[in-house]
């Protein structure tokens, strides 16, 4: 491998790490701080897709879509924690697991009665559509430099509404000790709902920016599921930081496994969880 596609396979996993963060960002929010072990969370990846992609094509804009998308997914969600979630914090996690594996499947039956079981693709935005031509041969496309950038604001984003705001404050206290926040007067419902509304639209922003790349299918938030879990349990379950550097250390092994290693690269990654778990059981950071 020369030293250009090097470049090209180590930006591709970046990219693709700093995607599984934004997901995996809120999963891991959601878990960490009210406690709810979230199966559906793909689902709301999978809904933000599909919202780019029907959006899209009837607004004419790929940036309104996205605002009009994130829109819609927190409402959304905002809906189904009151509806649903917020009687359940409390409750076993087997209980938890219960109502969001059951989510999947109603999400599924929805997406396949509004949308079809058709596989689609969104065009990638014509201000987006150029390369950077790196060799003679070989260019770097736009729209993934696009996709990085998003989610590293996004990412700074969150860091700040964590680390320095008064809001961020409260989510940490209401993650540390639930009893003694609402002791001081703190409306943890509403405390709730907002990481709740926070997590869902990450995980729709990351659906709708990877839209043109992956193509919009059915079944889509399962397979990402899977890495999302692996990313949280390997930086440590509720710690955003140790989401972000796990995600990162996934998408390099996952991309040049494929690269390097194509006949073991299913299996590289698990085997990095388990390596990290051997010796840090709590993952890489703690809550």
């Amino acid at each position: 491998m020369d030293f250009v596609n090097f470049l090209i396979q180590l930006l591709n996993s970046v990219q693709y790490g700093l995607l599984l963060f934004m997901l995996a960002a809120g999963l891991t929010l959601i878990f960490g701080i009210m406690g709810v072990v979230n199966l559906a969370h793909g689902s709301f990846y999978m809904l933000g897709a599909y919202l780019a992609w029907s959006l899209a094509a009837q607004l004419g804009s790929f940036a309104l879509a996205i605002v009009v998308g994130t829109a819609f997914s927190v409402a959304f969600g905002l809906l189904i924690e009151r509806l649903l979630f917020r009687h359940f914090y409390h409750r076993d996690h087997l209980d938890q697991v219960l109502l969001t594996f059951g989510l999947i499947y109603v999400f599924e039956e929805l997406r396949s009665m509004i949308w079809g079981d058709d596989v689609h693709g969104l065009p990638v935005p014509e201000l987006l559509a150029a390369s950077i031509p790196l060799t003679e041969n070989l260019s770097y496309p736009v729209y993934r430099l696009f996709m990085s950038g998003v989610c590293l604001v996004l990412a700074l984003g969150l860091y700040l509404l964590i680390s320095k705001t008064r809001l961020g404050m409260k989510i940490r206290a209401g993650a540390f000790n639930r009893e003694m926040t609402e002791s001081l007067g703190i409306n943890i419902k509403l405390i709730h709902s907002v990481v709740f509304a926070l997590g869902i639209g990450l995980a729709s922003i990351a659906g709708m920016i990877a839209a043109p790349v992956s193509s919009v299918y059915p079944n889509m938030g399962s397979q990402v599921l899977i890495m999302c879990f692996v990313v949280v349990v390997i930086g440590g379950i509720g710690s955003v930081r140790g989401a972000l550097i796990a995600a990162l250390l996934v998408g390099l092994v996952d991309t040049f496994g494929k690269v390097l290693l194509p006949q073991a690269s299913g299996m590289l990654v698990y085997v990095l969880m388990a390596a990290v778990l051997l010796y840090k059981p709590e993952g890489l950071f703690k809550q």
